[in-house]
């Protein structure tokens, strides 16, 4: 391809632009020419019940139980929650307690399961025709098949589909945009599954009843651009491709719905209120499988990184999956790692243990030497401002920051502290190196406490008030029955009484005879 050629693929009508934002080093380079290798079957698999927004799922195995492959054995809890099935054949060997690959690195009800290498599939979800079918069937079907989104929230998939029956959405927005440094693993599912991802895309298109989909795919990525670009139709609705600025941190879902639509999504507002659902690529790619060949959910693709890995590369791996074992496929540790970090280096965490599994939201694994890690000695702030260029949300990160060292948490909140969404440009760009986004997220938890302490108390005076008016009004009851009681034994006496009366002989009258007059 000419320079001339990819600069005008390159260069949509317009550029959609974000306030703020930083240019990180991307080092993209590692794994963008990696081709998707799948992993093989690992010696064991830990399943977490909890790998979702909402509520925890419901184990329906056992110890000792022997499961197939795409077999449900996590029931969702409630609306908010999603299915959990079994990435593999083989047998539940514990039900309990392990550590969740999550910053707080506390333990998580997870299901442990042996493989047995036969990889036998039970019975496969129905398909469905999606031509055919009707909103509510897919929906139904995208949640059966344990959805969620794919981009790192792990928002269930189902339910935000159905925000169309309160919103007027007319476009859904895949994000393709995979901002993160280091993270090639939707770029290569764009290049590789173009086909699957636009009929996943007309599928949810569908069921939404939107007029267009657009995918918003950064400059960096010509490939996917080019291999995008081929479809102009997704199952009937008008599809296209929106090119949008490298730029950190493009792939949050209210940048990217400004960049490519020109809507500002206002602050605690959702993007359906704009009438643009968004979702990751590698979620329509899940919801193709799912409807299309009776999927379930049970793997996806990562990518494994960083200075400190032997051969990066970009994995199809089986949810649940140790760390360790990726780590291993990929040639294990070289030179010195000064941490393993879990999703992408500016929103990612490290891990607590390597033991820890992959996860439905679960992207990347780096593998980070000490030439890739920012180690600077903290500094008092200069006012530089720096952070509040960066600020793609347009606060005022050194404001906050004062505030909440001086303990007025709540006047960090007044001012913008939960508008914050933890992308950490602001720390990105701090010369003064002050963990910004780490005082952001304590105080937000701090809150939360506060928050749920009160209304504990709130809730606990409730039902005391609710006890007091309950005790008072069987005694108001009882006292009432009393009367009752009182009033209609009264009235039985005095009918008593009655009755006797009148059932008693009427008394002798005396009777005078008067005597003839005497002359």
């Amino acid at each position: 391809m000419s320079f001339l050629s990819l600069s005008n693929l390159l260069k949509p009508s317009s550029w959609g632009t974000v306030r703020g934002g930083v240019h990180p080093e991307y080092r993209k380079a590692l794994t963008s020419e990696a081709e998707t290798l799948r992993m093989p079957l690992p010696q064991l698999l830990r399943v977490p019940l909890q790998q979702h927004s909402g509520a925890m799922a419901e184990p329906l195995v056992g110890r000792d139980d022997y499961v197939l492959k795409g077999q449900l054995i996590g029931k969702a809890r409630g609306t908010m929650s999603a299915n959990i099935h079994a990435p593999t054949s083989g047998r539940v060997i514990a039900l309990g307690a392990f550590t969740a690959p999550h910053p707080s690195g506390l333990p998580v009800a997870t299901i442990t399961l042996r493989p047995d290498g036969e990889d036998k599939w039970g019975p496969h979800l129905p398909r469905l025709r999606p031509e055919m079918a009707d909103p509510d069937e897919i929906a139904a079907h995208i949640e059966l098949a344990g959805i969620v989104g794919l981009g790192g929230a792990a928002f269930p998939a189902a339910v935000k589909l159905n925000q169309r029956k309160r919103h007027a959405v007319d476009t859904l927005l895949l994000n393709g945009a995979e901002c993160e440094p280091y993270l090639t693993c939707d770029d290569r599912l764009m290049r590789e599954n173009a086909e699957e991802i636009v009929d996943g895309a007309g599928i949810m298109g569908r069921a939404i009843g939107v007029k267009q989909i657009v995918v918003g795919i950064e400059s960096n990525k010509p490939d996917a651009i080019t291999a995008l670009r081929r479809f102009k139709f997704a199952l009937g609705i008008p599809f296209s491709v929106k090119v949008v600025p490298a730029q950190y941190p493009m792939g949050s879902a209210k940048h990217l719905v400004l960049a490519v639509t020109g809507k500002e999504v206002p602050a605690r507002a959702r993007t359906a209120e704009m009438g643009v659902l968004v979702y990751n690529v590698g979620t329509a790619h899940a919801v193709h499988l799912a409807v299309r060949y009776g999927e379930p959910l049970i793997s996806r693709i990562i990518t494994v990184s960083g200075r400190g890995i032997a051969r990066p590369s970009n994995l199809k791996v089986l949810i649940g999956t140790p760390i360790s074992d990726i780590i291993d496929f990929c040639g294990g540790f070289v030179g010195e790692v000064d941490r393993v970090i879990l999703g992408g280096p500016m929103m990612g965490h490290p891990v607590a243990s390597l033991r820890v599994p992959v996860v439905k939201g679960t992207c990347g694994v780096l593998a980070m030497t000490a030439s890739e890690t920012r180690k600077s000695e903290q500094m008092p702030c200069i006012r530089c401002g720096s952070c509040v260029g960066a600020c793609a949300n347009g606060l005022t990160p050194f404001d906050l920051n004062a505030k909440i060292q001086a303990g007025d948490l709540e006047g960090a909140a007044r001012v913008g502290l939960m508008d914050c969404m933890s992308c950490g440009s602001c720390a990105y760009a701090c010369p003064s190196g002050i963990p910004l986004l780490q005082a952001f997220d304590y105080a937000r938890g701090k809150l939360s406490e506060r928050q749920s302490r009160k209304h504990q108390q709130e809730e606990t005076k409730r039902l005391a008030a609710a006890r007091k008016a309950r005790e008072e009004a069987i005694a108001e009851a009882k006292k009432q029955m009393m009367l009752k009681r009182k009033a209609e034994m009264a009235a039985k006496k005095k009918a008593e009484e009655a009755a006797a009366a009148a059932a008693m002989p009427p008394p002798a009258t005396a009777t005078t005879i008067q005597g003839e007059a005497t002359p």
